[in-house]
């Protein structure tokens, strides 16, 4: 029998039996944000690379910081639906001007790299994201403790590097970070899945912490894309 006559369901690779039909359509709302706000963010960091917008980084980062505090302190109502979508592309757009000091650095060594890791994000969360959608449920909830306790030492790993200056131990935060992340990924998925089959459905706050771990990815992968880019060119000197 040739395996080209076989009939292929691909409506079965989409189908996740252990997850009700309330939160599939729950992870559908949290996705459909979540796109909105990579659009949204990239619109922020065209403006800041264009009209350097914010060039205080500092700025940026309160502003995304009050629209994130707002979005969390106003309840997740049908009333309030609106109101709280257009806090969150407000906080999208600020996350993405943030992004904007570090997409000058890299557009100095190579603008392609901006791409590169866009596209390496994208697959690394897709992977990541469906690997805990197809996972038996909860079976990487177990990551929360030692999640926590990671970014404590990446914490303890940035402030110690502000004395000493070690390019060693900022590279070692870069990729302990971008592997913590990308466990994130895996967390946070099944923790919106749980609290979704608890009742909660608020998916802008969900899609918030899908965000997070999207765009700290992608700045991660752009530095450490850009400081093996310069490595190079160094060497053909």
């Amino acid at each position: 029998m040739n395996v080209f006559d076989r009939n292929i369901n691909f409506d079965a690779l989409f189908k996740f039996s252990q997850i009700s039909r309330s939160t599939q359509q729950h992870l559908k709302n949290v996705y459909s944000s979540l796109a909105v706000c990579m659009f949204v963010a990239a619109a922020g960091a065209y403006v800041h690379v264009v009209t350097r917008f914010l060039q205080a980084g500092l700025l940026s980062m309160l502003g995304s910081l009050a629209l994130m505090g707002w979005l969390a302190m106003t309840p997740h109502t049908p009333q309030t639906e609106q109101k709280r979508l257009a806090i969150l592309a407000g906080f999208a757009f600020f996350t993405g001007v943030g992004l904007g000091p570090t997409m000058d650095y890299v557009i100095t060594i190579n603008p392609s790299i901006i791409m590169t890791a866009f596209l390496g994000t994208s697959v690394i969360f897709i992977c990541f994201t469906l690997s805990a959608l197809y996972a038996q449920r909860r079976s990487y909830l177990f990551l929360g403790g030692t999640l926590m306790s990671g970014l404590s030492i990446l914490l303890l790993v940035s402030v110690l590097n502000m004395f000493f200056g070690s390019l060693l131990l900022f590279k070692a935060h870069l990729y302990l970070g971008l592997a913590l992340m990308c466990a994130f990924v895996l967390f946070d998925t099944q923790l919106i899945i749980e609290k979704a089959e608890m009742g909660d459905k608020d998916y802008i706050w969900h899609c918030v912490d899908l965000f997070l771990d999207f765009v700290t990815i992608f700045r991660k992968l752009m530095v450490i894309l850009a400081m093996n880019e310069k490595d190079k060119k160094k060497e053909k000197k």
